[in-house]
């Protein structure tokens, strides 16, 4: 037990998966990790409006409502060849390196003859075409989180047709779980009117653009031969929250949750001759921000479906997206004569 300890800490054969690049709303893109060396990295291929591609415009991920997360980490298959490189390279690579303490030489050589010599022979690759390699992938960006250490497992050999004995293996609901985390939302900058500045008392209209919030996907894909699956999660916007940024306001209607139109909008832009009517979308300051501003929070709910390979589907937590916007309220000036 000591010595498996030792190699999961120095060598666990886990890959990393990596957060790549992707595109603004509307467009597509493809990303994955790759494999160089003795680093060994996630299969997973994403397409679509991934996160991290919205770049200063203010748009970024789904904040999932509740407790539940992505998955911190999972287990993806391997063939015998891949795996044979990856350790013989991970070995070279330690043993060669100036300097390697020789604990981790030691480790990484007991790693290397388990899967060699031991258990296992040569990698398995006499029986390349009657199964796979399973390893533990993590999120590089959630690598420190307690969730990401439950895929302890040393990489073991399934079978084809075999089930694979973790909960945390690869299958459409996981792709659809991490795919749901790279999806990329636009700024939720609400348009107002008065803009910017408003009075005490007077009624806000606040509204949306139905050409800007639309439904986005991203598809999550992991080719390995006769395992290659996909899944494609949907996040549909159903409601803007308005925050007004003190309890000194109103908001319209009084939950500050305001659903969307059947056009895709959401509120009604202000036109000349309702001043007053009472905005379906809005608020009211009750007092002047001073010579400060109110903070205006923003926050669309989305609406989270998937389908994946074999007609898997089903829905997902939903999520949120905001940004805060300031607003001048001033006093109504009155002139006495």
């Amino acid at each position: 037990m000591a010595a498996t300890a030792a190699v999961l800490a120095l060598v666990p054969g886990t890959a990393f998966a990596e957060r790549g690049g992707g595109s603004s709303q509307g467009s597509s893109t493809e990303t994955s990790g790759g494999r160089d060396g003795s680093s060994l990295v996630s299969r997973v291929v994403y397409r679509g409006s991934t996160a991290g591609t919205q770049g200063g415009d203010g748009g970024g991920s789904l904040k999932p409502v509740g407790d539940w997360t992505p998955p911190a980490c999972w287990y993806e298959p391997r063939s015998a060849e891949e795996f044979r490189t990856y350790v013989e390279n991970m070995y070279d690579e330690t043993v060669s390196t100036p300097g390697q303490h020789s604990y981790a030489k030691s480790a990484v050589g007991m790693f290397r003859n388990d899967y060699k010599d031991g258990t296992y022979e040569n990698y398995n690759l006499d029986k390349k075409d009657e199964g796979n390699w399973w390893v533990a992938v993590r999120d590089e960006d959630r690598m420190m989180e307690p969730e990401a250490q439950a895929c302890d497992r040393l990489p073991f050999w399934v079978q084809n047709g075999d089930p694979v004995p973790v909960a945390e293996a690869i299958t459409p609901e996981v792709l659809a779980e991490l795919a749901y985390s790279r999806i990329e939302l636009p700024a939720t900058e609400v348009t107002l009117a008065p803009e910017q500045t408003t009075k005490v008392n007077l009624p806000t209209w606040a509204w949306l653009d139905k050409a800007r919030f639309k439904e986005v996907s991203v598809t999550a894909a992991i080719d390995a031969g006769a395992l290659g699956i996909q899944a494609t999660t949907t996040a549909k916007p159903v409601s803007l929250k308005l925050e007004p940024g003190t309890p000194d306001a109103e908001t319209y209607p009084a939950s500050g949750e305001c659903t969307i139109n059947a056009d895709g909008s959401i509120g009604e832009p202000y036109a000349r001759g309702k001043a007053d009517d009472t905005p379906p979308c809005g608020l009211k300051y009750l007092r002047s921000s001073g010579n400060g501003t109110f903070d205006l929070q923003a926050a669309i709910t989305w609406e989270i479906a998937w389908t994946g390979t074999g007609g898997a589907g089903g829905d997902l937590p939903d999520g949120t997206f905001g940004n805060d916007q300031a607003v001048t309220v001033q006093e109504i000036q009155s002139v006495n004569r």
